[in-house]
């Protein structure tokens, strides 16, 4: 799939003709195993009492947190499963803390080496998936019994090549990934609390 913008746009409507024709083409290529088998692991988790992790750096911390918050709160609503999310991009505090006295490519890692333990989940979020503190998280997740999803972009990156689960999409603009991100993540925290639903008679209804 090409760059865009490829050429020199000169009225914003037809950018965004072109734009969401290219988030159109990006979300096509997501794998639907692949995305089946993260909903699957992210059921299991919260059917075992484990924990879900998210992180990410920039616009993808913003959809790690988000995560946290659909997928907390957002999933138990008309439901009784009780989900255990958390954001290891939320704590400015710590992050920085991790960041200035051992190093930023641990700012995550370091947290899960705390926070942890095998059967917990982490879905790392990164555009280009070569982000050195997503990678790490990312591997020591998987060295230490944790199941493994990465959203990326652009190549995929390192985080693409060890992650368990890889939701890649084809798409070479961060706006366009992060917005195809930002979906998936949303559609990960309905589809799971649509199966949880006690009553199904008014899906429509219920705020989620």
């Amino acid at each position: 799939m090409g760059y865009f913008p490829d050429r020199l746009y000169n009225h914003i409507g037809v950018y965004l003709d072109g734009y969401f024709d290219r988030l159109q083409l990006a979300v096509s290529t997501v794998d639907r195993e692949e995305l089946q088998a993260a909903a699957d692991i992210v059921v299991e988790t919260i059917a075992r009492d484990g924990m879900i992790f998210s992180c990410g750096n920039g616009g993808s911390a913003a959809i790690a947190n988000h995560l946290a918050c659909d997928c907390l709160k957002g999933a138990r609503n008309g439901t009784t499963i009780r989900p255990r999310v958390t954001s290891l991009a939320a704590t400015v505090e710590l992050i920085t803390a991790i960041a200035n006295d051992i190093g930023y490519e641990d700012i995550f890692s370091y947290q899960l080496a705390s926070l942890a333990k095998p059967g917990d989940m982490l879905i790392a979020i990164s555009s280009s998936g070569e982000s050195p503190n997503i990678a790490k998280a990312v591997g020591w997740a998987r060295d230490n019994g944790l199941r493994t999803v990465a959203m990326t972009g652009f190549q995929g990156g390192r985080a693409m090549e060890i992650a368990e689960v890889r939701l890649h999409v084809e798409a070479h603009n961060y706006g366009v990934v992060e917005d195809a991100h930002q979906s998936l993540m949303h559609i990960l925290a309905q589809y799971v609390r649509h199966r949880h639903l006690e009553d199904t008679s008014g899906l429509g209804a219920q705020k989620f």
